[in-house]
Order: C-alpha cells, then sequence, then structure tokens
C-alpha cells in the first residue's frame, strides 16, 4: 500500500516543476529513475523544434530572400498551422517548402502527444504494479514484527531485522520518513500506531512481537495499551526515554520488556573499560564478524531430528561443530552450559555458539 502523501524533494530545479506533477503516478523508490526516462525524451523533442525552427528560417532566407524576422515567423506559423497572413509572399520552390515545414510541424506534434501519453500511462502503471506488489507483501505477513516509529532507534532495529531476513512492518506519520522507508524498500504504513484499525491492517493477530520505540514515552504508552487491547498474548518491547518512572509506567501498560538506550549505553562503555575482551567477543558472536561466528537461538520442534535424545547423543556438536551454551526450558527454566546427559525437550529453546552455515544447517532439522 502506498501512503496517502509523499513529500519529495529533487536536487536540480530544471526538473521539480515536472516531478511535482508525477509524484502521485509513480512509487518513490522508482521516480529518479522514471523522471530521468522522461526528460531525455523532452530534451530530445526540444532539440528537434530548435532543428525545425532553424531549418525552417534558413529555408526561408535562402529561397525567398526574406530578413531572418519574417522568415522566423513564417517558420512558426507554418509548423502551428495556426493559418496568419503569410508576410512573404512564396514563390513554388517556396510553397513546395512550407508543405514539407508543415508536414515536419505536424509530425513534432504528434510526437509530442504520443511522448505525454506514454508518460501518463506508464505512470499510472507503474503506481498500480508498486501497489498491487506492496499490498501483496503486506498480505503474506505472518510471524513478522511491528516496529512502531521510525527514529534513531527505530532505524538501527529495521537495519538489524533486514540484514537477519525478518518479515517486519513499520508504522510511521512523518512524511519524510516514510520517504526514507520506502527507499530502502521497507514496508511502512502512513499512520497513528495507537490507531486500532491501522494495526489490524498491519496484522497485529498474526506478528511475532511488537516493538514501540516512538520518541515520546507518552506515545509508546498508548500504542502498547491499544496492542494490548487488541492482542493480550502479543510480545511488547518498548523504548524509555530514561526519565523516573516512564519504565514503571511502560510496564503497568502491558510492555513485556523496557529498554532505555541511554541506559545500555552507559552500562556498554562502562563494560568496555572493564571487560574490554568479553565485550569483543559478544560483538563476534552476536554480529557476524570476519570468523563467521554467531550466537543464535533456535527452538525445538516435536519433529526435530533429536528431540528427546540427550545433548551428547544429538549430534550437534558432532555433526555440526555447534557449542550448546544454555538451554531454555518451557517453563522458563535457564540451563547454562547444560552436561552432555542432558536431554533436549520439545519447546526447548537452544542458545547454540558457531559459524552460521552450520546454525542454518541444524535449523532444516529443527
Amino acid at each position: 500500500m502506498l501512503p496517502r502523501r509523499v513529500f519529495l524533494v529533487h536536487r536540480q530545479k530544471n526538473v521539480a516543476s515536472f516531478s511535482a506533477c508525477l509524484y502521485l503516478l509513480v512509487p518513490v523508490n522508482h521516480l529518479d529513475k522514471y523522471i530521468y526516462h522522461v526528460m531525455k525524451k523532452i530534451l530530445v523533442g526540444v532539440f528537434i523544434l530548435l532543428i525545425i525552427l532553424i531549418y525552417g528560417t534558413l529555408g526561408y532566407m535562402l529561397i525567398e530572400g526574406s530578413n531572418l524576422i519574417d522568415s522566423f515567423y513564417m517558420t512558426v506559423i507554418s509548423i502551428t498551422t495556426v493559418g496568419f497572413s503569410e508576410v512573404i509572399p512564396l514563390s513554388s520552390p517556396g510553397k513546395i517548402f512550407t508543405v514539407f515545414l508543415i508536414f515536419g510541424g505536424v509530425g513534432f506534434f504528434l510526437y509530442m502527444v504520443s511522448l505525454i501519453t506514454e508518460a501518463m500511462v506508464e505512470g499510472g502503471l507503474n503506481a498500480f504494479l508498486g501497489r498491487r506488489y506492496m499490498e501483496k507483501r503486506m498480505a503474506d505477513l505472518k510471524d513478522h514484527y511491528i516496529v512502531c516509529g521510525f527514529g534513531r532507534i527505530g532505524k538501527v532495529i529495521c537495519k538489524i531485522l533486514h540484514e537477519s531476513k525478518r518479515n517486519f512492518l513499520i508504522i510511521e506519520n512523518n512524511p519524510d520518513e516514510i520517504k526514507t522507508i520506502e527507499e530502502l524498500g521497507y514496508l511502512v504504513m502512513d499512520g497513528d500506531a495507537t490507531n486500532d484499525d491501522l494495526l489490524n491492517k498491519a496484522h497485529i493477530m498474526e506478528a511475532k512481537a511488537l516493538i514501540a520505540v516512538t520518541s515520546s514515552d507518552a506515545d509508546n504508552v498508548y500504542v502498547i495499551l491499544s496492542a494490548r487491547g487488541l492482542r493480550p498474548d502479543i510480545y511488547i518491547l518498548a523504548r524509555s526515554s530514561g526519565k523516573k518512572g516512564a519504565e514503571t509506567k511502560l510496564l503497568r501498560a502491558g510492555a513485556n520488556k523496557v529498554f532505555s538506550p541511554y541506559e545500555i549505553g552507559a552500562r556498554r562503555m562502562a563494560q568496555s573499560l572493564m571487560r574490554p575482551t568479553v565485550i569483543d567477543f559478544i560483538d563476534l558472536t552476536v554480529h557476524e564478524g570476519e570468523l563467521g561466528l554467531r550466537l543464535e537461538e533456535l527452538q525445538v520442534s516435536d519433529k526435530a531430528t533429536f528431540a528427546n535424545k540427550s545433548l551428547m547423543d544429538s549430534g550437534i556438536r558432532s555433526e555440526h561443530d555447534l557449542i550448546v551454551v544454555a538451554i531454555k526450558r518451557q517453563k522458563g527454566e535457564m540451563l547454562f552450559n547444560p552436561s552432555p546427559g542432558t536431554e533436549i525437550l520439545p519447546g526447548d529453546i537452544l542458545v547454540v555458539l558457531g559459524e552460521h552455515t552450520n546454525i542454518q544447517s541444524l535449523e532444516k532439522k529443527i
């Protein structure tokens, strides 16, 4: 679905007025290429017009011996077929020359009409295909993340979700941010995240989690209340400004977890001073580094090949070269550094460490 309004800013002033007429017809992420294509054809048309004017003016000057102004005037009234009186008595060669000049003018006019028609039809087709593509992507959304707000925190979250190839949808009401989102190719809905109808259109009933990261604690509270009212069991993460009492109110509104970027940043800086090697290792495993190591969590299904088997017999270490750092039971119990005899049960969440390719091969068995 395309947003109701799209504001466009273009660097080149000579296409600004033309682009303003097209912004409702063409999807933003295709607009720059589309405008370049149309402007190129228009420039070709202008060049042809100049050639016709120069050709006609010089022709009358050579054939009839008229001055520059009269020759230019005769050329203009001939190619536009307006039918004003002739200022130059035409000889037989001059009449033949005028006939060919009129044909050239009519041909140029038909070319410009076809160019305008093509621009309108192609622009409408692009808009239709763009809307259909966005609508199809939204209709297929399932187990996705709903990100409410595309500020500094929201941008980082969406970047990580995109890199991890997770499905997500952004709800934003800032036109400038919407333009940025569309240029990045993310799914976006224009509107207020506290609106129940908008949350339903975002498929909140099929969503995996909702992330409230607007710039205001009050807005995040309203987003959480709306989401929790529509779907009581949805997992909600919220951003806190760090002000006194903000975290308590967000949790009271229904957030499962609340994070303060300022507090997290301060703690990380302090840990980097005291335990730099540990922080480097965490960065290496959480983010894909040069060694390709990842720290990932995988949920064991009933169909997993190693369900109800011990960790030693599962083949996770011997076949996939992965280390099981921890196992989280369905009831929430966390087993750190599980022993080889620990049984893996359906519903368990395995925290594994290893190369990304090995983790992917294990996922196929889960």
